[in-house]
């Protein structure tokens, strides 16, 4: 990443990223590869979006939800759970989603990694934590997240102290059952008691999601991925 800084850039002439620029991806990359270091910029729908600096209750937000994602991965050979990467996800669109959990390629996912280590094409199951970021996670990023193939979109609502999930291959929205636990319909066994998530309650979190890996329906999905995958 180029160490100047962006105040550098705009006085030399070089191009730089701003809110509401509208470039298509292949624009939006090369300019965006020449930001200095800590830059933090998404193209949603052809629409640059510059990120705000992160508050508190937004990073006290990711960890849970981060956890559980790292957690179920790591029990589950041919996932993978993902922190602030950039993703390629079409022509129009290069989102930093907050998280994501993918099937590898080498399973039969349906992103793939670029030889210079992005994900292209869309993660199974992206989540977000939305604080000041709301109305864009709920909004442009949700329909870009459809459009480009995602199945599946979680975003913890921190001012709301809400989880909501997205189906996204039926654009509706997936119930929690009557204890408030969502129970994944892309990665069986992926068990999230939506209260112990909002309230940091650690051990019901990893309680619940105990469950779901001991489940008929995870064992099930592990047999096929591991089959699907190399040995």
């Amino acid at each position: 990443m180029a160490t100047h800084t962006r105040e550098s850039l705009e006085r030399s002439g070089a191009v730089a990223l701003h809110s509401g620029d509208r470039m298509d991806q292949a624009e939006f990359h090369r300019i965006y590869r020449a930001m200095p270091d800590g830059f933090e910029a998404e193209l949603i729908g052809g629409t640059v979006f510059v990120a705000s600096p992160l508050k508190r209750r937004h990073a006290t937000g990711h960890l849970p939800l981060g956890t559980v994602f790292f957690l179920y991965a790591s029990r589950t050979r041919g996932l993978e759970a993902g922190d602030n990467a950039t993703v390629l996800l079409g022509e129009d669109s290069e989102p930093q989603p907050d998280l994501y959990l993918r099937v590898l390629p080498e399973f039969g996912g349906q992103s793939r990694t670029t030889d210079d280590d992005y994900v292209a094409g869309p993660p199974e199951l992206i989540g977000e934590i939305a604080h000041s970021s709301r109305a864009i996670d709920l909004h442009a990023k949700k329909d870009d997240y459809s459009r480009h193939g995602v199945l599946e979109y979680v975003v913890v609502c921190v001012h709301e102290q809400e989880v909501r999930w997205f189906d996204l291959k039926t654009n509706r929205m997936h119930p929690a059952d009557a204890e408030g636990v969502y129970r994944s319909l892309v990665f069986p066994g992926l068990w999230i008691d939506s209260r112990a998530l909002l309230t940091g309650d650690a051990q019901r979190i990893q309680a619940t999601l105990e469950q779901g890996l001991a489940s008929p329906d995870h064992a099930a999905f592990a047999r096929e991925l591991s089959a699907s995958g190399p040995r």
